[in-house]
């Protein structure tokens, strides 16, 4: 991707923190730097809560096994991003799976406690009841628990996807940052301030747009809570 923009007369020209003309200039190259931005923020997330789910069922199903799962998680995300990348880009080279790769298991340490504590908040009395009913373990996992469990999940997905739409910046490291490459290309080039604000705001925007939007799924698909609380 193409990470030049125009800049004219950046040495000599006032250097302001909100520059319209720059953004007008260089609409193409913010177009594809946001897509790239949120095609790795909902890949991350979609990827991270289908790992998720399995590893807080696993960890649900026994205590000994609850503190290695969570702790795993845990390590992954104490990992420093460059260290990360520079693990697997040996592997995926410098493209957007390295740093896809990242964002998901940065994402498991959100995902895994939430979809846990949610699993684990389904009242024993009405998972008792829907057995006595005759529901399988399949049939109790999909009608009773995970509905039960959603508020958690939901809550843990907002979380993650406002992180991890941070973290992609990061991804400048191996030149596949979204909106981190506006920012790291406005330092490099004597500090030009327009495209540093950009990126940063772009990125913030995104992260509330993204959070409004989970939020209102999660009170589409969770009806009951609106009742409970009204």
């Amino acid at each position: 991707m193409d990470s030049s923009w125009s800049v004219s007369a950046a040495d000599a020209a006032p250097n302001p923190w909100v520059d319209p003309s720059y953004v007008v200039d260089n609409w193409d190259t913010i177009l594809a730097y946001t897509a790239q931005h949120v095609r790795l923020t909902v890949l991350a997330v979609v990827i991270g809560s289908v790992i998720a789910l399995p590893m807080a069922l696993v960890a649900r199903r026994s205590r000994w096994l609850a503190g290695p799962v969570l702790g795993l998680s845990t390590l992954v995300y104490t990992i420093p991003s460059l260290a990360m990348f520079a693990f697997v880009a040996p592997f995926t080279g410098l493209s957007e799976t390295t740093v896809l790769i990242g964002l998901v298991l940065y994402s498991l340490v959100v995902l895994v406690r939430n979809f846990l504590a949610g699993l684990q908040s389904v009242p024993a009395d009405v998972v008792e009841a829907a057995r006595g009913m005759g529901y399988g373990a399949g049939r109790l996992l999909w009608r009773v628990e995970l509905p039960l469990a959603l508020p958690s999940f939901v809550a843990g997905i907002r979380i993650a996807t406002v992180s991890t739409v941070a973290l992609v910046t990061v991804g400048v490291i191996v030149g596949q940052g979204g909106l981190g490459q506006l920012i790291t290309g406005g330092f490099n080039a004597n500090f030009y301030r327009a495209p540093i604000v950009t990126g940063a705001v772009g990125c913030v925007l995104l992260a509330l747009l993204a959070d409004a939007l989970i939020a209102l799924a999660g009170r589409w698909v969770t009806p009951w809570t609106r009742t409970v609380r009204a």
